[in-house]
């Protein structure tokens, strides 16, 4: 079903088409007539402007969010202020540091920016050209005829003046493409805010992915130490004619693997911190020292909220920008609509003419002239007609577009609350297999070194311990960038409250 939006408006201009008339000269023209003329102009401007009115269309937003409860997610509405700041509730200093820096030095931003000045100056110029434009000039000519002609004389001519023009909006196209550009000027500004909301969360999740390979790094490291130990063990055991050979290749071949593992986790480390250098606008290595010191992966907090859907769909960017885009395809219905109508002009000149550069400024030198016209596609084979239908079909694409974006909005938010509610639960599950796997390989090592075991169960006791250390700290950066996404889906980070605290939050940290 079309939105109501959608239809093209029935309504149409009730404005009488005036005739060409032209008026010269001086006495000809009287006040009455300037006025009458002015009159029958503004009347024409202020008629009806033709094309569909716009009609917001209706979120078909669900009550609540499905994955609410398992993810113990409050569905209740959130302030402004929290969800614009919300990874004050990660407790991370260098975070909110470095989301503050990104705000302000992020080349994505600033180029985001420019685009708002544009569409900024293509608002103002639209409004301008509902005005009259008004000229000024001047001229001097001096000649002289040949003498073979007989004339021989030198003339002059000096004038200066005014010239206006005036295109009266009678049909509301220039009114339309007024409309048209306020609603660009609007989306571009979601847009922005938009970026603002893709920016923090990327800083967030890539300083959360840097978080966790230092934390890999170091159970990856505390593992080579502990498998080291037991290549000894193993070394003492042949030594002493208790084992074979076979149990010291075994273990040396253990702590190569893990310590094969050490490079790949380095470059994942540096990858991710080159990402944040370039969000923050800065260059390779820049944020070296600042993140040397490893203090830990930042944790989500007991209490999470969410607001209702229908909340999120008012205040997620991408949805506005979608919502004015649809507005302003629309006013550009009307403008299509427009030129499918006469168009009117009226223009007018005041100046001085005079034979000599004195005379110019007594009272016989006035001169002025007022020029009215109209004109009226009367055959195009139907190229005016194609163009309204072809707005008119870009103005349903919008509207498909902007159905999806909410659509796609709404899904985010409930992919976001499945992946939090689901790493809680592995995080569980991890914590205690992790406890596990510690005990079983110190009981391991022991029951070896009293030789009531083999060296197979060793090995096997040592890799569960280093996988499952690994997979727990993956889960918990999974855990809190699965929170991460949450409050990008829900529209977090852009509103003027975020800018403020991220300014506030760098100037305490600097």
């Amino acid at each position: 079903m079309r939105s109501k939006n959608l239809k093209p408006s029935q309504h149409r201009s009730t404005a009488n088409p005036i005739a060409s008339r032209r008026w010269e000269g001086g006495p000809a023209i009287g006040g009455r007539q300037l006025a009458v003329l002015a009159a029958t102009a503004l009347w024409l401007a202020g008629c009806a402007a033709v094309g569909p009115h716009y009609v917001a269309p209706d979120s078909a937003a669900p009550a609540t969010w499905q994955g609410a409860a398992a993810a113990r997610v409050a569905v209740i509405p959130a302030t402004p202020v929290e969800l614009a700041a919300w990874w004050r509730q990660l407790n991370d200093p260098t975070l909110a540091e470095l989301i503050g820096r990104a705000l302000q030095n992020s080349l994505d931003l600033r180029a985001a920016q420019a685009k708002l000045r544009e569409a900024r100056a293509r608002r103002a110029l639209a409004g301008a050209n509902r005005f009259p434009t008004v000229t000024a000039g001047g001229s001097a000519n001096i000649s002289k005829g040949s003498s073979e002609t007989g004339a021989g004389k030198t003339r002059e001519l000096y004038s200066a003046g005014f010239d206006a023009g005036w295109e009266p909006d009678v049909f509301g196209g220039l009114r339309r493409g007024e409309e048209a550009a306020q609603a660009d000027l609007e989306a571009t500004e979601a847009n922005f805010h938009a970026a603002q909301v893709s920016l923090v969360a990327e800083v967030a999740l890539n300083y959360v992915e840097a978080r966790a390979f230092q934390e890999r790094l170091t159970i990856a490291s505390a593992n080579v130490a502990s498998q080291s130990e037991t290549l000894q063990l193993a070394q003492w055991r042949a030594q002493a004619g208790l084992v074979s050979v076979l149990d010291v290749e075994q273990a040396r071949s253990n702590l190569a693997q893990t310590r094969a593992q050490i490079p790949a986790l380095e470059t994942g480390r540096a990858e991710a911190e080159r990402r944040l250098e370039i969000l923050l606008g800065q260059t390779p290595g820049a944020l070296a020292a600042r993140l040397a010191d490893s203090t830990g992966i930042p944790s989500p907090p007991a209490r999470v909220t969410a607001g209702i859907p229908a909340d999120t769909v008012r205040q997620r960017p991408d949805v506005r920008a979608a919502e004015r885009k649809l507005a302003a395809e629309t006013a550009r219905v009307g403008v299509a609509e427009a030129e499918r109508y006469p168009s009117f002009s009226l223009s007018g000149s005041l100046s001085l003419e005079a034979l000599s550069l004195g005379a110019l400024a007594g009272g016989d030198a006035l001169a002025r002239g007022v020029l009215g016209s109209v004109a009226a596609p009367i055959f195009d084979a139907g190229r005016l007609r194609q163009q309204v239908e072809i707005q008119t079909a870009v103005q349903e694409q919008a509207f498909i577009h902007y159905q999806s974006t909410v659509l796609n909005a709404l899904a985010e938010v409930e992919n976001a609350l499945t992946a939090l509610a689901n790493t809680r639960t592995r995080q569980r599950n991890l914590n205690e297999a992790v406890q596990s796997a510690r005990l079983a390989a110190t009981l391991a090592r022991q029951r070896y070194s009293s030789g009531l075991i083999d060296f197979q169960t060793v090995l096997d006791t040592e890799r569960a311990v280093l996988n499952l250390e690994d997979a727990l700290k993956s889960n918990q950066a999974e855990q809190t960038s699965a929170l991460i996404q949450l409050y990008k889906a829900l529209g977090g980070g852009w509103s003027a409250p975020a800018a403020n605290v991220a300014a506030k939050t760098q100037g305490k940290a600097s």
